[in-house]
């Protein structure tokens, strides 16, 4: 369950609005995974499809987990007990 955003941007998107800061082609997919992490109540239901490619982040993402929208595309978010918190849709590249 997604508890938390970090990302203005990300929950206008989550609310239904279309967002200028984010491609069009995109956005009904990360939609679409975003409803995924909404009804995940393990991470690892998050690794289905295997498109998704969960990863744990490094760097300066440490602590972080993500999905993929596309190549380029990427959802973000810490993963507890009770859901995603501060999750973000980020350019990865």
């Amino acid at each position: 369950m997604i508890r938390s955003f970090s990302c203005k941007s990300t929950q206008l998107l989550w609310n239904g609005q279309m967002v200028k800061k984010f491609p069009k082609d995109i956005q009904d997919r990360a939609l679409r995974k975003l409803r995924q992490l909404d009804v995940a109540i393990t991470l690892n239901d998050l690794k289905n499809p295997p498109g998704n490619n969960l990863e744990l982040l490094k760097g300066n993402r440490v602590g972080q987990m993500s999905i993929r929208i596309n190549q380029q595309w990427r959802i973000c978010f810490e993963w507890r007990v009770d859901g995603a918190y501060g999750v973000q849709i980020i350019d990865y590249h």
